[in-house]
């Protein structure tokens, strides 16, 4: 049931997070946004409403099976470490199986992850033709590179072969093993602050305000490499910037200074705390749900 709740969880998150996902992708990698509001403003301006949906329909097929991987994989990784070091999985684990099950999490997410977020960076940052007016036919555009999510994979595995579906790898690993074990370490220890006296578990308050404390604790960990992953994947649009994941990491902060790597930090966090609220709030009610039905 744990792959269950965790992938109802991921569609609610992926449905409420979306929109500042591109922005935050959009500031990751052009240097152009001054500000996040600016990143917003002329990203309306010019693709209107849409432009903050681009690329969503991959990951929302995608993001239930990630997302229940991701919460299986814990669940399950969990259990086993607690056998093998208790001989019980019903007893209460400690911190660092927690970590490093959460750790287990995020290297398993990597294999899935990679090629849909190629295609989604792709998307976001791709520009659109502008409308055609008789005013301005100059300042067309060609027809954009991608057509789609699955148009987006087939393109990039032709052009650059399968090693393009996994560019920025190494980055992502970095990212999502350090945020998962930051997720789910952070998340079970504001449970048991949270949770009343004589309750296993605390009320609906108490998973909401876990949960998003949790995310933004996660992406606080996560965004300096979730930059440099967001600039690999970007790479390939154009004339390629960076020849790997060292190249890309030294330049960056050549040209742009150390707080190149928190690019996009307040806009991960604000979004973050509302997506990580309505995960962990769906993951619990359909686990709850489900023992209510089992008992």
């Amino acid at each position: 049931m744990d792959f269950i709740a965790g992938a109802i969880g991921g569609v609610c998150g992926v449905a409420v997070g979306y929109p500042l996902d591109t922005v935050k992708v959009r500031i990751q990698t052009e240097k152009k946004y001054t500000s996040i509001w600016n990143c917003i403003r002329e990203l309306y301006k010019a693709e209107k409403l849409s432009g903050f949906y681009r690329g969503l329909s991959l990951p929302v097929c995608t993001v239930s099976l990630v997302s229940s991987v991701s919460f299986g994989t814990y669940q399950h990784c969990l259990s086993h470490i607690c056998k093998l070091k208790y001989g019980s999985s019903d007893v209460k684990p400690s911190k660092t199986d927690i970590t490093l099950s959460g750790c287990a999490s995020g290297i398993v997410r990597v294999t899935l992850t990679s090629p849909t977020e190629v295609a989604k960076i792709r998307l976001q940052t791709q520009k659109q033709r502008p409308s055609i007016t008789s005013s301005s036919p100059s300042d067309l555009l060609p027809p954009p590179k991608y057509q789609g999510p699955l148009h987006c994979l087939k393109t990039v595995a032709k052009e650059e072969g399968l090693g393009g579906l996994y560019k920025g790898s190494l980055a992502l690993m970095f990212r999502d093993c350090n945020s998962f074990a930051t997720y789910f370490l952070s998340y079970s220890i504001i449970c048991e602050w949270l949770t009343p006296a004589g309750q296993s578990r605390p009320d609906i308050l108490g998973v909401l305000l876990s949960g998003g404390c949790a995310g933004v604790l996660a992406w606080a960990v996560a965004t300096p490499m979730d930059v440099i992953k967001s600039r690999l994947q970007a790479d390939g649009l154009g004339q390629q910037r960076y020849r790997g994941f060292i190249h890309c990491f030294t330049q960056s902060v050549k040209e742009e200074g150390v707080r190149v790597l928190f690019k996009g930090l307040a806009l991960n966090c604000c979004r973050a705390f509302p997506v990580n609220m309505v995960v962990f709030v769906a993951y619990e009610a359909v686990l709850k749900l489900t023992r209510g039905f089992t008992t």
